[in-house]
Order: C-alpha cells, then sequence, then structure tokens
C-alpha cells in the first residue's frame, strides 16, 4: 500500500496550519481542495488543487483521488460517508472520526437537522470552533496518521 495522502476539503477549514504541522512531522504530503482563494505554499509537500465553481465539484475531486487509507479531514458529512466507503480515514475539523460504525449517525443526525431547518423547527446554529476541539483535532489526526502509517507496505 503506497504512503497516505492528507486531502483536506480546504473551504473553510479552520484547522489548515494543524494539518501542515502534523503532516511536516510525518513526511506526508497535503492536498488543500478548494473553488479558490487558497494560498500557494513554498513547500513542495503542500499541494493545491482549485476545481470549478460547482456545488460539490471539490467533494467529486477528493473522491475521484482519494484512495484506502489516504487521510481525508472535512467537516461535510456526505463528503465524509463517501470517503469511508472508499475506506479512507475521515476525520473532521472538530476532531471527530468518522467512521463505517459512526457515519451512519452522523448522515442520519444530519438530515434531521436539514429536515428541521426547512419546516423552522430549527435555526441551524452550528457551535463555535474551539481551542479544545483544535487539541483535540491534533490528537485525533496525529493517532489517525500514524495507523495509515503503519499500513503501508514498501513496493
Amino acid at each position: 500500500m503506497p504512503a497516505p495522502v492528507i486531502y483536506v476539503d480546504a473551504d473553510a477549514c479552520p484547522v489548515k496550519a494543524e494539518v501542515e504541522k502534523v503532516a511536516e512531522r510525518h513526511g506526508v504530503v497535503v492536498t488543500y481542495v478548494s473553488n479558490g482563494g487558497l494560498r500557494p505554499s513554498r513547500d513542495p509537500m503542500i499541494r493545491n488543487v482549485v476545481v470549478s465553481k460547482g456545488a460539490d465539484a471539490a467533494d467529486d475531486w477528493i473522491v475521484e483521488n482519494a484512495r484506502a487509507n489516504d487521510v481525508v479531514v472535512t467537516a461535510d458529512i456526505p463528503l465524509a460517508a463517501r470517503t469511508v466507503a472508499l475506506g479512507a480515514h475521515v476525520l473532521g475539523p472538530t476532531g471527530r472520526p468518522f467512521t463505517p460504525e459512526t457515519i451512519g449517525m452522523a448522515v442520519a443526525m444530519r438530515d434531521l437537522k436539514q429536515h428541521l431547518r426547512e419546516t423552522g423547527e430549527s435555526r441551524g446554529f452550528n457551535a463555535a470552533f474551539t481551542p479544545k476541539d483544535r487539541s483535540t483535532f491534533l490528537g485525533e489526526l496525529d493517532r489517525i496518521l500514524r495507523r495509515a502509517l503503519k499500513s503501508v507496505t514498501p513496493d
């Protein structure tokens, strides 16, 4: 199995610096995928991919390129479900891992919350991103990346 790559759904991702810190420590390539607005990096281990402005263009690009054992960072539940199905390690920016065991409930909760917003039962406020979330994310990304790297087999 080849070395894992970290794919980041980069639009509005609050943990880019944390991703780079952990990736640099482990010597792993990071690919940011966005509809635009990415800062170029001089680091050869950081790649930026800018996709068209289509609704799910970044998600589709990640799904087409991610493989089993890669790491995907996203807050987007449908993208998380698609990449979990590929066998990728998927992590939300708050440090919440999405796994084959947990993704079904995450999708169901997302659908319920969307229904409540559409019917006016909920205003749909998201919880604020906290320093604790950032710390949890750092620890989880490091743990997941170590596990992914252990799975690498020489070619």
